[in-house]
C-alpha cells in the first residue's frame, strides 16, 4: 500500500513539529526559542544580513523579525550597525556567537535522535527528496 499525499505532508508536519517543541525546550536554558536561534545561525552565515533578510531566511514576516531583533539587540545577542546609504546592518555579538554555538549543540542533539538514526545514505536520499519537493514548479 503506498501512502497518499495527504500521509506524507502529515509525515513531515509531525517531523517538523516534534523538531521545534524539542529544540525549543533544549534551547530554553540558554534562555533562547529556536526562532531566535535561527536568526543566530543565519546571521553567522550572513554578517550584516538587513532584517528583511532575515525574515526571508527565518521565514518571519518583516514586523515580526524587528520585534524579535528589537529584543534580541536590548539583550545583547545582534547589534546594528550602519550600512551603505540608510540601510541598517546586523552582526552578532559575542554573547550572540557563544549562544549560537551553544544552540547549535541543542539542536544537533534534538536532529540525532531523529534523522541521525537514519544511515547516512537514507538521509542523503531523505534530503534529496525534501530538496526536489521544495522546489517551485
Amino acid at each position: 500500500m503506498s501512502s497518499s499525499l495527504q500521509q506524507v505532508g502529515l509525515a513531515v508536519k509531525r517531523l517538523q513539529w516534534r523538531h521545534h517543541r524539542d529544540a525549543n525546550r533544549r534551547l530554553a536554558p540558554l534562555g533562547l526559542s529556536l526562532v531566535q536561534w535561527d536568526t543566530l545561525r543565519h546571521l553567522h552565515a550572513n554578517p550584516g544580513a538587513s532584517l528583511h533578510r532575515l525574515a526571508e531566511l527565518t521565514f518571519q514576516t518583516d514586523q515580526s523579525m524587528g520585534e524579535l531583533a528589537k529584543r534580541m539587540v536590548d539583550r545583547s545577542l545582534i547589534a546594528r550597525v550602519e550600512g551603505p546609504g540608510r540601510k541598517v546592518q546586523h552582526q552578532l555579538t559575542a554573547t550572540g556567537d557563544d549562544l549560537r554555538q551553544a544552540g547549535a549543540e541543542a539542536v544537533d542533539g534534538v536532529l540525532t535522535e531523529t534523522v541521525g538514526r537514519l544511515t547516512a545514505g537514507e538521509r542523503e536520499t531523505l534530503h534529496e527528496l525534501l530538496r526536489k519537493a521544495s522546489e517551485p514548479l
